[in-house]
């Protein structure tokens, strides 16, 4: 009971800290119960045959993808709010908590975060639920008799899932951050953080995780070039989940992809000093930064893929008349591409405002030692330079893992001509959002004074 109320005091005196997990989660919920609605949709009274096996697609092939990019989202945000808590955790530590009762902490944390925004998501879900069939009415695939109905099935899934990725995520990084001996869990601000960041790697799971989601990514794109050649828009079933899978097994890597592009990229000939320290503090934050480069490289991988998945079969059926089935494979494509591109964004955004307000105590003591805000601000320039060109390639690559099979499999050329402007229009959106969120919230973090900010 001591630690539950310490929990419910945290939440109420460090809401700030938890906004990007409760944004996070509650998009998440919101996109998740969307697609589940359609379920209780299908088992509506009066529903003909037709209209439910629509239905039931659109919730499990879209809902599926969606759960997948969800639960590594709002685990990966879970960890990054834990994470930034080592010091506080320290202190406890020292004060005689144990580790069992600082994960239980942190899970009563987790689950009142997942379950208030799995509440606040309900609304947005019945909105984007209704606004999914009439969709899907407006198409053919489903009946304009049946009605919309959001049930257990959706509010199960919402909550349920929302709920096990937030707690998956904070006991996975309480347990590294309980790990430390109390006496040496605290230490100054300064020299505590240079020297987490400078030890900490990335664990064995992570890599075992990462390589299974790799294989699984390229075995849905052998499949592709393979059995499901010559079988038409039915080589969408799995080639749609190569980049998906193999997008994910990638970004588990970022820690690893990270390092590896700031030892390439002359960031130091760029940006001088400012791009010495943006390397310097890749290599020793690569784990805490991966959380940035993990949505940039969802979002290029997915959102790539689909759109010239799409373009090639569009290319493979010009001049012939679509099938209905046909019809509602298409509209799926581009309702699962809008939701996660959507979803993905935000989380971009969302993480990349976290971890640099994080920083603000970290700016604060380079101004001190005699940086000047401008040259704080070109050492995160080159520090998001070195995301975006992590994220971009990494999920170019990944989006590859679809686009060439299926090209095999539909118009038998693993690249058909087709136009760039789709991949330069994601990658820019990719770019834009990185900068703006980064610099944004360091401005905002370098505001004021120094002394004040290290006092904080």
């Amino acid at each position: 009971m001591t630690m539950t109320r310490l929990a419910l005091s945290g939440l109420r005196h460090r809401t700030g800290a938890f906004v990007a997990t409760f944004l996070s989660a509650a998009l998440g919920a919101a996109i998740l119960m969307t697609f589940a609605s359609m379920i209780d949709t299908a088992g509506g009274a009066e529903v003909d045959a037709a209209s439910s096996e629509s239905l039931i697609t659109m919730a499990s092939v879209a809902g599926g993808w969606c759960l997948l990019i969800v639960v590594v989202a709002v685990s990966s945000t879970m960890t990054l709010s834990v994470r930034q808590r080592e010091i506080e955790m320290g202190v406890l530590r020292n004060a005689g908590a144990t580790p069992g009762q600082l994960r239980r902490m942190v899970a009563g944390e987790s689950v009142a975060v997942a379950l208030v925004a799995a509440a606040v998501a309900v609304p947005i879900a019945l909105l984007l639920g209704r606004v999914l069939l009439g969709l899907l009415q407006d198409t053919g695939q489903v009946a304009e008799s049946v009605g919309y109905v959001f049930g257990s099935a959706a509010l199960g899934m919402g909550f349920g899932v929302t709920a096990a990725g937030s707690l998956f995520g904070a006991l996975l990084a309480a347990r590294r951050a309980c790990s430390a001996p109390p006496r040496s869990a605290v230490s100054s601000r300064a020299v505590s953080s240079s020297r987490r960041h400078r030890l900490r790697r990335p664990g064995p799971g992570r890599v075992v995780a990462a390589l299974f989601f790799l294989a699984a990514g390229v075995g849905c794109g052998v499949v592709t070039a393979t059995v499901m050649k010559g079988k038409g828009i039915d080589a969408m079933q799995t080639a749609g989940q190569a980049s998906i899978w193999f997008a994910v097994g990638l970004a588990l890597l970022a820690p690893w992809l990270l390092r590896l592009v700031a030892a390439v990229l002359p960031v130091r000939l760029l940006f001088g000093v400012a791009g010495d320290l943006a390397a310097t503090n890749v290599r020793r934050q690569a784990t805490q930064m991966s959380g940035a480069v993990m949505p940039v490289i969802l979002f290029v991988g997915i959102t790539t893929a689909t759109v010239y998945m799409q373009a090639i079969d569009d290319e493979a059926a010009a001049g012939l008349v679509r099938l209905d089935f046909e019809r509602n494979i298409q509209t799926l494509n581009y309702v699962v591409v809008g939701m996660i591109a959507l979803f993905v964004a935000i989380m971009l955004v969302n993480t990349l405002l976290a971890a640099t307000s994080y920083r603000r105590g970290e700016f604060a003591r380079q101004r001190l030692a005699g940086a000047t805000p401008g040259q704080v601000l070109a050492m995160v320039v080159a520090e998001s330079l070195l995301l975006i060109v992590t994220g971009v390639v990494s999920g170019t690559v990944a989006s590859l893992v679809t686009v060439l099979p299926f090209g095999i499999a539909r118009v038998d050329d693993p690249l058909p001509a087709l136009s760039a402007s789709p991949y330069l229009m994601i990658v820019g959106v990719a770019v834009v959002l990185t900068f703006a969120a980064a610099l944004g919230a360091t401005r905002r973090a370098v505001a004021g004074r120094a002394v004040d900010a290290v006092r904080a």
